[in-house]
């Protein structure tokens, strides 16, 4: 499994671009907190840029996209957000879409490739919970994180951050401080070892966001 870069933008910027790969272990839509709740998402891609050709309406997960549409050069995120990827299977590279309209995502985003496959990210409205670990396997210091962080080192004196376990909510994990640099999505689930999702040897991530109901 290689390496899956994006990029990521500050809020309000341009859309956020997460780089991760599919948890081993999350919950379903089924299995969330009875204090969370799932909010149906819309989203339409099309084939050509600018919201040209055929199209295809999506309000949950798809694993194929090449069943309905040969490509796919743009797309409108009505309402919900959004983790779409272009490869089939939730693989390959992996970005965030929150509500708006793209309409040359391969432009905007940097992507190399067309969209293949969409998750959809059900709305959270309980609490957020995590637990972050120095060490992989869930070793070395250990922090447990119920809002945003935007630089581990400042709060936790805490230079490395190599596993975690998502209790509660999604959240996303970046490379540098202040939101920026590699992503990855964290769906409820352990993460012992992120290289085991795609990461790098040695990846670290030194801030960290929930996906709360500004996102939708």
């Amino acid at each position: 499994m290689g390496l899956w870069v994006g990029r990521c933008y500050k809020e309000g910027g341009l859309p956020q671009v997460v780089s991760t790969a599919a948890p081993a272990t999350a919950l379903t839509h089924a299995n969330m907190s009875s204090s969370g709740m799932n909010m149906m998402g819309r989203v339409t891609f099309y084939e050509e840029k600018n919201f040209q050709g055929r199209s295809y309406e999506c309000s949950s997960d798809c694993a194929d996209m090449s069943s309905y549409l040969s490509r796919c050069h743009s797309c409108r995120v009505e309402r919900g957000c959004f983790m779409v990827y272009d490869r089939s299977n939730y693989m390959g590279n992996q970005f965030f879409m929150k509500r708006g309209e793209y309409s040359d995502y391969m432009s905007m985003m940097g992507m190399s490739d067309c969209i293949r496959s969409v998750r959809m990210i059900p709305m959270h409205r309980g609490q957020y919970r995590m637990r972050i670990y120095e060490r992989d396997n869930f070793g070395g210091q250990m922090h447990e994180m119920m809002d945003d962080c935007d630089n581990v080192m400042d709060r936790y004196r805490m230079s490395n951050c190599m596993s975690c376990n998502v209790m509660d909510g999604h959240w996303l994990m970046y490379e540098q401080p202040q939101y920026r640099g590699r992503c990855m999505y964290m769906r409820p689930g352990e993460y012992r070892n992120f290289m085991n999702q795609g990461m790098s040897q040695g990846m670290r991530f030194m801030s960290m966001r929930r996906i709360n109901d500004s996102y939708y």
